[in-house]
């Protein structure tokens, strides 16, 4: 297969509306691994329908999700060995518990790296109140194309992604994934059968399924809260990365933590690089282990 550029820069993505109930905003928290210290009420107020529950800042990456659209024969994308780049997600408002919304999303770019070394695809998603137009969050990501350069696309420009700090970090947070987590996870609408069949895992160059990027950011976010914004979700206000390597369900994912913002994050067993290149942005000043 070859990438027909022109149908994939303009390809009709569908808006998606959806409905968010508590029941969706709790089960996306869990979904993360939120509460998994059941002692901890701070994270509960994620997950417990009965207390003043709150939305995790990054649903809105799952919310009007427009489903694996990239199968889509046409397109000419070998959609089997494909990979998540990177992501940003800025906040504009908090995504409310219960409501309707709209996924706005659409092809922001695509450049041609050279035979034998894939392309990146830049997208855009808008998360949007249904009735009122207002804008919650806006989420760009790339992907890459593994399977599908020297198409005779452009070259660039490529994104340039934020420096990595000097120094160790000043806080390492450690979270356990589960064995399970990724099967729980694609419930979330993202059913990428890389994340749950061990076939097209091993078609794709894996061992087994992996985790999704998104669930790892859901994680790496986690800590990020933890140690930035004091469990306080209405502090968030962005954060971007790059995914360097993927997680297999059930390791701990250690995420290192500067002053500043800037992240990095790693698998702990194999002390292998996950996630870099990050920064994060919450609201007023501090930090706490």
């Amino acid at each position: 297969m070859t990438i027909d550029p022109e149908l994939l820069l303009n390809f009709p993505i569908p808006d998606i509306s959806q409905r968010v109930t508590p029941r969706d905003v709790a089960f996306y928290a869990l979904s993360v691994g939120m509460a998994q210290d059941p002692t901890d009420p701070r994270q509960l107020d994620f997950v417990d329908q009965h207390r003043q529950l709150h939305a995790l800042p990054w649903m809105a990456l799952v919310l009007g999700h427009p489903g694996f659209w990239l199968t889509d024969p046409r397109i000419g994308v070998d959609a089997v060995r494909l990979v998540h780049g990177e992501q940003a997600l800025e906040q504009h408002l908090p995504l409310p518990v219960e409501g309707e919304i709209v996924g706005r999303t659409r092809v922001t770019g695509l450049v041609d790296k050279g035979a034998g070394r894939g392309a990146l695809l830049y997208m855009e998603k808008q998360v949007l109140d249904a009735a009122s137009g207002a804008l919650y969050a806006t989420a760009r990501s790339t992907t890459f194309l593994r399977g599908d350069g020297g198409f005779g696309g452009p070259t660039g420009p490529v994104r340039r992604p934020p420096p990595v700090p000097g120094g160790p970090p000043d806080f390492v947070v450690e979270l356990p994934t589960r064995p399970e987590q990724a099967l729980f996870y694609r419930l979330n609408g993202d059913d990428n059968p890389l994340h749950a069949d061990p076939a097209v895992a091993a078609a794709a160059g894996f061992e087994r399924p992996i985790l999704h990027g998104l669930c790892t950011l859901g994680v790496v976010a986690h800590a990020l809260l933890r140690t930035l914004g004091d469990y306080d979700a209405t502090r968030f206000r962005e954060l971007q990365l790059r995914f360097t390597a993927p997680v297999l369900p059930g390791e701990t994912i250690r995420t290192e933590i500067w002053r500043d913002g800037s992240f990095r994050a790693r698998v702990a067993e194999r002390n292998v690089m996950i996630v870099n290149h990050g920064l994060a942005r919450f609201a007023g000043a501090g930090a706490s282990p």
